[in-house]
Order: C-alpha cells, then sequence, then structure tokens
C-alpha cells in the first residue's frame, strides 16, 4: 500500500513539473552532423573562434595556462579521402595571454618565445589519419622559437552546419597534443617549470566562397 501511495504521490509531482525542468531534459543527438557528412573543399579559419590553450606544472604545485588566439590559416578536406587533408596555422606569438600582463610580457620576450624575432607559431601537417568515425591524428611539422620538429595532434571532430549568425558553412574540431620546449630554444626554469607543454585546442573553419 505504501509503495502504491509513493508512486502516485511521484507520478502527481512529475505532472506538475514546470516546463523549465522538462525543457532541461537532454534531447536526442539523431540529426547531429557526423563527420562523414562534412563538406568538402577549401577552409580558413575562424580566428574569433579557436583558440589554443597551453599549460605546464608551475613548481610542482599547480597547473599554470595561457591561450594563444587570433589563428590564420587554411584546410582542405574531404570527409572521404581524409589522408588528403592539409592544414596550414600559424599563430601570433605576440598574443599569447596569461591575463597578468607582467607575465604576458616576459613570455614574448627574448628570455622565452621573441616574438620581435619569431613572431608566428606555424603548424603544417604532412598527413591525416583516421583513428574512428570522429577521431584523426594530425601528423605535421611545428615551426616554434625558429626550430622546425615533428607534431602529432589527437583531433575530434566537433560539429558541422550553417552557422546562425553569420550563415557561413562551419566545421569545428578539438584536439590536444604536447611538445617539449627544450627541443625548441625555449627552457627557461627547466624542470621546476615543466619542459613538456600540454596544448588544447579548440578550431573553427568556415567554408571558403
Amino acid at each position: 500500500m505504501r509503495l502504491k501511495l509513493s508512486l502516485m504521490i511521484a507520478a502527481a509531482m512529475l505532472a506538475g513539473a514546470p516546463a523549465a525542468i522538462v525543457a532541461q531534459t537532454p534531447r536526442p543527438t539523431a540529426g547531429r552532423p557526423t563527420a562523414a557528412m562534412v563538406e568538402a573543399g577549401s577552409y580558413v579559419v575562424e580566428s574569433h573562434h579557436t583558440l589554443v590553450e597551453f599549460s605546464v606544472d608551475h613548481f610542482g604545485f599547480s597547473t599554470f595556462f595561457g591561450v594563444i588566439p587570433n589563428a590564420t590559416g587554411t584546410m582542405t578536406l574531404d570527409p572521404r579521402a581524409l589522408g588528403a587533408t592539409r592544414l596550414d596555422i600559424s599563430l601570433p606569438v605576440a598574443g599569447i595571454s596569461t591575463t597578468n600582463a607582467k607575465l604576458d610580457g616576459e613570455l614574448t620576450s627574448a628570455d622565452w618565445f621573441d616574438a620581435a624575432k619569431y613572431p608566428a607559431i606555424r603548424f603544417v601537417s604532412d598527413k591525416v589519419i583516421r583513428t574512428g568515425p570522429e577521431t584523426a591524428q594530425i601528423h605535421g611539422q611545428i615551426t616554434l622559437h625558429g626550430v622546425t620538429k615533428p607534431l602529432v595532434l589527437s583531433a575530434h571532430f566537433h560539429g558541422a552546419g550553417s552557422n546562425p549568425m553569420s550563415k557561413a558553412y562551419t566545421v569545428g574540431f578539438d584536439a590536444t597534443g604536447e611538445l617539449n620546449r627544450s627541443d625548441f630554444g625555449v627552457s627557461k626554469y627547466v624542470p621546476v617549470v615543466s619542459d613538456t607543454v600540454h596544448l588544447k585546442i579548440s578550431a573553427a573553419f568556415e567554408k571558403a566562397k
């Protein structure tokens, strides 16, 4: 009897639940575009919504991170021939931001990344290897502080479709990777500030008209 009464009360509460609560129920994603549905063609970086985050271990006490905005570059993509994908992306070293103006000045100085002498970080892909329906490894060369080394990024398809504001067809990816900064001659404070730099990338590309 108690169980029956409890079920009746629960049913009554759900029936009277505010619409706002019902609206929070996750919707099915059956209509979400898949990576295989992305339009083939030439793309340019959508700079305003592309961001690279870098993080290091700081003295063993915390993880410290910053961002590099305002990426530029191009991509050619055909999901039916993913291996032929080509990326050429540049990041302005002067744009490094940690929300600390003094530290930003140090990082862009000659003691660290030397924005005056090496104004851009550039990544050019060599090959793309599909690892799943919506994942891939992007192999390429990164040029940083005047030194070029291999870099592999693990990428995940985020979404695609018409941007509701600009109306431009847009495709987005997330990616991660890591490098050792000392390989590029940026070794200040190693190892108390970690040599390994973790990269987290959110990239949006608009289809060229």
